[in-house]
């Protein structure tokens, strides 16, 4: 762990020297997401797979709607029969979790100094209110913009995950600004994938020949 940790200060103050501390940690989580760009591909193809059995599941739910036992193991054949694994929805987050965990460790040991808005980097929410405040709003309104756009593109989306990208408000509270300012980068990120990867797919329409007057 030591190791990774002093790789992760190592780019981060690689980053810095160019640029400022505060920027390098967005061109850190930056570089974690693009790094991370195919599981999430993965994801956006299995929920348009999912989105294409939409009449199939709901003939599911209507077989078993009185055995939610039966329902779900009808769902979990038929999304394995299509290649459509249930727990895609969770790898970007999972594949996110140990370099969260490089950056707290790298913020809470003190290793990245500098400042945001006049806030040091390795401040809480105690010593920094007004900044965390914009923080955690921002990313409040990028959690309702990708949860929203999820259900919109696809209705047959699991209610749990619309709540997903409201993990990280309230996770800021016990935060250091670094790894808030981690979380909020993240979330801005997610909202551009939501953007490009998740826009809807328009159908090429064959125009119907017109008969020629003679």
């Amino acid at each position: 762990m030591s190791f990774f940790i002093g790789f992760a200060h190592s780019i981060i103050n690689l980053l810095a020297a160019a640029t400022t501390p505060a920027l390098a940690i967005v061109l850190f989580t930056v570089a974690v997401r693009l790094l991370i760009s195919p599981i999430t591909y993965w994801q956006v193809r299995g929920e348009r797979r999912r989105a294409a059995l939409a009449p199939q599941l709901a003939e599911l739910r209507t077989k078993h709607k009185n055995d939610p036992i039966a329902l779900a193991t009808a769902q979990l054949d038929l999304q394995r029969e299509h290649g459509i694994s249930p727990f895609a929805p969770l790898l970007p987050a999972l594949a996110q979790a140990p370099f969260f965990m490089l950056m707290y460790r790298v913020s809470s040991d003190g290793l990245v100094t500098g400042s945001l808005f006049g806030y040091p980097l390795t401040a809480h929410v105690g010593a920094a209110v007004p900044i965390f405040a914009a923080l955690m709003a921002l990313s409040a309104l990028l959690a309702w913009w990708s949860a929203r756009r999820m259900r919109r593109l696809n209705p047959e989306t699991p209610s749990w995950m619309t709540w997903l990208p409201y993990l990280g408000v309230p996770v800021m509270l016990i935060l250091p600004l670094t790894a808030g300012l981690y979380l909020v980068t993240s979330a801005a990120w997610t909202a551009l994938e939501h953007a490009v990867l998740r826009r809807p797919r328009v159908s090429a329409v064959v125009p119907t020949p017109v008969p020629r007057r003679r």
